[in-house]
Parts: structure tokens; C-alpha cells; sequence
């Protein structure tokens, strides 16, 4: 699949992974249009080359709204899903018992509006004009290596993570008819906005737990690896992890 002869989406443009993904795709010659919530997009100065909206990936009518200003001058060939949340508790705790709003907002986001951006995604991919060996487009999710290695007050956030490792071979036999790969990266500690309130040492503290190479991971590296897994035809269903051989543990 090539990348410049294509339209793309990236969720969670804004910032991070996706505003990252935006730009490398936008670099190598896509015409992107990045999704994120309308205060981010608010606030984002958009990457060059992208086209920021604002939507909340959970509903339909917006995510379809959103979907209705992608470039028309290329097929829409290239979706990533980067748009995400997360939270912090335990099952139970001395204040009780895990908070269930704040369970279900995770997976809410996490996971339903993955699959929410996929199902819609994918209607609109599927209307392109194959290419070689049929292939219309490729879908990318992002799970987290959390979803594997969930750590003591994760909870939330491994589940919403492990229901999209879970949903990524499914998908792509799914929708393997209409020519539309599908695959997830499982980043590990990467250093984004959601880390910016962390000192120095601890930073340090979480680098030294990674076997090779002892840093964060950058959101150019899942940017780069997004592109691979588009250009490369023979990857689908495929959960990849992007981590330097961490393995979290428990706390």
C-alpha cells in the first residue's frame, strides 16, 4: 500500500502518538485528516499537511460527520486509531470499591470508540478502488503493552487495551472480503503528553526498567512503525509490540 497516493485518518491528532501519526503520514505524501475532541482540536496548532476536526470518537453521528470532510481528491486507504484514555485505580481500595463511571469511561473511549472509528472507517475504505492483490486499505489500532502486562491499578486500562489486542485478528478476517488489513501496535512506555507531569527521576526510574534501549520510546517510533504496517501488503491481524523488550511488573 502505497502512502502518497492515498487520503488518511489518525484519531487523537492533536497531540502524542496520533499527532505524531499525523505528521509522518502527511510527510510522506497522504492527505490526512486528524480527529480529535473539539477542545483539543481547539487548541492543537495542526501539523503540516493535516486537516484537524473536532469529534468525539464514542459517537456515531459525529464520527460520520467527521468522516465527511476527508479529502476527496484520493480514496480514503489509511485509518489509525490513537485516540485514548487513562486512569488510575484499584478493584478495591480504602475508599471502596473501583469507581464504575470511571471503568466504563475508559473502556468507553479505549475500546467502543476504536471499534466505533473501525466499523465507519472500514464503510468508507471498502468503497475505493482495489489495488494490487485486491487490497482497498489498512487499519491500525493502538493497544498498549498493558493489555498483556495490566499492573496493580490498571485495571481499567488493561481491559479496554485487551479487548483491542482481542478484536484485531477478528477484524481483519472481518473484513479480509472487502480487501481491508487490519493491525495493532502495543506500545510500551512512550514518552507523550499523558507523561509530562512525572519529574525527572521518576522518568529515569521508568527508562532504567527497559531492557534495550534503556529510554522512553519516542511518538516518531509509533509513527514510523505505522507507516511500515501500511506499505507492508503481507501484515494483517498481526498485534506488534512496540516496547524494547519491557515486560511491566506488577506495580
Amino acid at each position: 500500500m502505497r502512502v502518497d497516493d492515498c487520503a488518511a485518518v489518525v484519531t487523537g491528532a492533536a497531540s502524542g502518538l496520533g499527532q505524531a501519526t499525523a505528521t509522518a503520514l502527511a510527510a510522506a505524501g497522504a492527505e490526512v485528516l486528524g480527529i480529535d475532541l473539539p477542545a483539543a482540536v481547539k487548541a492543537a496548532s495542526p501539523p503540516s499537511g493535516v486537516t484537524l476536526v473536532g469529534a468525539d470518537v464514542t459517537d456515531e453521528d459525529q464520527v460520520r460527520g467527521a468522516l465527511d470532510q476527508v479529502p476527496g481528491q484520493r480514496p480514503l486507504r489509511v485509518l489509525v486509531n490513537c485516540a485514548g484514555v487513562a486512569t488510575a485505580g484499584r478493584i478495591l481500595s480504602r475508599s471502596g470499591p473501583h469507581d464504575l463511571a470511571s471503568f466504563r469511561k475508559v473502556v468507553e473511549v479505549n475500546l467502543i470508540g476504536t471499534f466505533n472509528v473501525l466499523r465507519l472507517g472500514a464503510e468508507r475504505i471498502a468503497t475505493a478502488e482495489p489495488a494490487e492483490d485486491g487490497q482497498r486499505g489498512v487499519i491500525v489500532n493502538t493497544a498498549s503493552i498493558a493489555a498483556y502486562d495490566g499492573q496493580i491499578g490498571q485495571v481499567a486500562y488493561a481491559a479496554s487495551k485487551g479487548g483491542v489486542v482481542g478484536l484485531t485478528l477478528s477484524a481483519a478476517r472481518d473484513l479480509a472480503s472487502v480487501g481491508i488489513r487490519v493491525c495493532t501496535i502495543a506500545p510500551g512506555i512512550i514518552d507523550t503528553p499523558m507523561l509530562a507531569g512525572i519529574n525527572d527521576e521518576f522518568r529515569a526510574t521508568l527508562a532504567s526498567g527497559v531492557p534495550f534501549p534503556k529510554r522512553l520510546g519516542r511518538p516518531d517510533e509509533y509513527a514510523r512503525l505505522v507507516t511500515m504496517l501500511v506499505e507492508h501488503d503481507y501484515l494483517n491481524g498481526e498485534v506488534v509490540r512496540m516496547d524494547g523488550a519491557l515486560r511491566m511488573a506488577p506495580r
